[in-house]
């Protein structure tokens, strides 16, 4: 008895009546009712695999514990199912279950209820058919038919579960993975978690479409895989033919386990969003316009008299602009953007503008608020995955608040060109701020938030500079994506004077993999500010002297004695001035730690290139074209209050 109750995840036998809804199947043949079983929800089949299916069982051993589990629920006879395939369905009745083969043993209803999709294959060829596989059918192609009573409750649901898990959880090389390892934590939860995550639209579709074309590639390349192994196992030359077969297996087995790298990638909810995908962005620049003209826009949902009067006073007389301008008047921010040619300019007067689209900046184009950014809300609504694109060679865009909600990707992604964002509010529902590789972004007085991802991402090759920012209430404040591939350019980075603070992970994260063993560190040399790392001359903009410290204690530069290094002047004794002086050097010490680490990537990087150079034969080569500069200034920032501390490296 303990064991049927440890096995009843939904609902119990003791209690009359189903605790399952029930649903009409589709076509032209009037079959029962069936239990309608495939809308479970995340937790239901979280449970289900974890404490009564799987629990802590290792990959081989997942059809043994699936046995046992269908053992001590499934009702051995006694039901009805509709068996379908991609070509009939046809109601049988089950006389007995195989569950350590994962079947049923059924037979044809009487009167027969068959729907074919292929004219030919008739009521007599299910017959037929079901002689051929001694009226064995798997229980993933049965669903069983409602019944009221609440009996065949486990029953359905347990088929559900088995046939959830071998279509969208299970993989065919499963089994030949390591099994030192929970087959549950290891590939169940993340598989299971992704499903969710896209029927939920919390994953980007671009990034769902890499997903199903790697598996589909995976699984092609894996069945081929099988049938060399196969090939080979059942001849015993040592021909030429079979060394090359062997090759053949091996590069196969390699592209296998590329693929399959990728794919647990994106199946771990937090690598999912650390690594990301090149996203192709196919925006085209509409150039200038056929005349030459440059059109300002204006946006407003009501335009008052004295709102133009105002306008005409700052922004559009003759006074302010010092020519005459073309303009046209718009009600919807969206539409005047799409509107656009180069070198137009779109005003947005106060107010509240929910748009249902994505804002896509192909030109050199200004987008600017008419007042300040809390008064010039523009709300994303409807599902999507982004909110603003931009490729531009130059943007500008400023005083403006952008709300997002259900959001998949960020608020604002640059994928090419230059974006300057100044003086605005980002409340973000992902992740914040992308900067994709060869894209650059400048940040300035602007104040961004609630990213359930980083609040800024840097990619590789690209430049990024923020100025006088607020960074908060993020997961992580802003991510600096690996840049240690020998495809990768190193990115620039600028950092002065931002406030990053109440995130939940770190205020700055560094992604990079375990440097290999060869890779010895590189001793640094600080030379009056100037640190030399092997060839590479890399100017970290720090600190300034002792006495500047002083003069502006509010400042987070310091000199390296500054850091905690030398004890306290034995002046400074009261509580006040002493903790003043420990977070003067503990932000200082943060700023340089994050300047430290990046440095020190950046001479690793050089040195691998080194290193792949000379395996190559080539020994001597010119350094400024073999090695890439990384330009950092990180100073004057201030870190508090993110839960892991100022920077952390993740490692991978």
């Amino acid at each position: 008895q303990e064991d049927d109750d440890a096995c009843s995840d939904y609902g119990s036998r003791d209690k009359p009546g189903t605790a399952l809804g029930r649903t009409v199947p589709d076509g032209n043949v009037l079959f029962p009712d069936i239990f309608q079983t495939d809308n479970l929800l995340f937790y239901e089949r979280f449970k289900a695999y974890q404490d009564y299916i799987l629990a802590d069982c290792k990959a081989s051993e997942v059809k043994e514990f699936t046995s046992e589990y269908l053992e001590k629920v499934l009702e051995p006879s006694g039901w009805q199912a509709i068996w379908r395939t991609n070509v009939f369905e046809v109601l049988v009745e089950v006389v007995d279950v195989e569950c350590s083969a994962l079947k049923a043993v059924v037979r044809c209803s009487e009167p027969l209820l068959c729907e074919s999709r292929v004219s030919t294959f008739t009521s007599e060829s299910v017959r037929e058919l079901l002689e051929l596989k001694e009226h064995q059918i798997p229980l993933q192609e049965l669903w069983v038919v409602y019944d009221e009573s609440g009996e065949f409750d486990q029953t359905a649901l347990a088929i559900e579960h088995v046939r959830f898990f071998y279509k969208c959880i299970w993989r065919t090389w499963d089994e030949e993975e390591e099994d030192d390892f929970d087959y549950f934590v290891r590939c169940v939860e993340p598989r299971l978690r992704l499903h969710y995550d896209i029927l939920e639209h919390r994953v980007p579709s671009g990034l769902v479409t890499d997903y199903q074309n790697l598996l589909s590639q995976c699984e092609d390349l894996y069945r081929k895989f099988l049938d060399l192994r196969s090939s080979m196992s059942s001849s015993d030359s040592d021909s030429e033919v079979e060394n090359v077969s062997m090759v053949e297996g091996l590069k196969l087995y390699e592209k296998i386990e590329h693929l399959k790298q990728k794919l647990k990638l994106i199946e771990n909810p937090l690598l999912r969003y650390v690594f990301g995908y090149q996203k192709y962005s196919g925006l085209q620049a509409k150039g200038l316009r056929p005349t030459g003209a440059k059109i300002t826009h204006v946006v407003a949902s009501t335009m008052m008299a004295g709102l133009l009067q105002s306008l005409i006073r700052d922004k559009l007389g003759p006074e302010s602009h010092g020519e005459e301008l073309e303009i046209q008047f718009h009600s919807d921010p969206l539409a005047a953007v799409n509107a656009c040619y180069e070198g137009d300019t779109v005003i947005i007067c106060p107010g509240r503008y929910v748009v249902d689209g994505v804002f896509c900046i192909a030109d050199s184009i200004e987008l600017e608020g008419y007042g300040l950014p809390d008064d010039i809300v523009i709300e994303k609504q409807g599902r999507g995955d982004n909110f603003v694109d931009c490729t531009g060679a130059d943007i500008k865009i400023s005083n403006l608040k952008l709300v997002q909600h259900d959001a998949v990707e960020g608020v604002l992604n640059v994928h090419h060109g230059k974006t300057t964002l100044e003086n605005c509010v980002l409340q973000c529902e992902t992740t914040g701020i992308t900067v994709r590789t060869a894209a650059e972004l400048v940040m300035k007085k602007s104040d961004l938030y609630g990213a359930k991802g980083a609040g800024v991402e840097i990619y590789p090759g690209s430049m990024c500079t923020l100025l006088d920012n607020g960074i908060h209430h993020c997961k992580e404040g802003i991510l600096i994506k690996n840049f240690l591939d020998e495809n990768y350019d190193i990115p620039k980075i600028t950092m002065v004077n931002n406030m990053i603070h109440n995130n939940e992970g770190y205020g700055v994260v560094l992604v990079k993999p375990t440097i290999p063993s060869d890779v010895k560190d590189i001793s640094a040399v600080k030379r009056e500010g100037m640190f030399v790392w092997g060839l590479d001359l890399i100017t970290f903009p720090l600190f300034s002297d002792l006495e500047n410290t002083r003069a502006h204690p509010g400042s987070e530069s310091a000199c390296v004695e500054a850091l905690g290094h030398e004890e306290l002047p034995e002046c400074i004794t009261a509580d006040l001035e002493r903790y003043e002086q420990a977070v003067i050097a503990e932000q200082a010490e943060s700023n340089y730690e994050i300047a430290n680490e990046l440095g020190a990537t950046s001479a690793k990087k050089s040195q691998m290139h080194k290193k792949r150079l000379s395996e190559l034969g080539i020994t001597e080569a010119d350094d400024n074209l073999m090695s890439q500069e990384m330009f950092v200034s990180i100073v004057d920032n201030q870190f508090k209050w993110n839960g892991k501390g100022s920077f952390g490296t993740f490692l991978f």
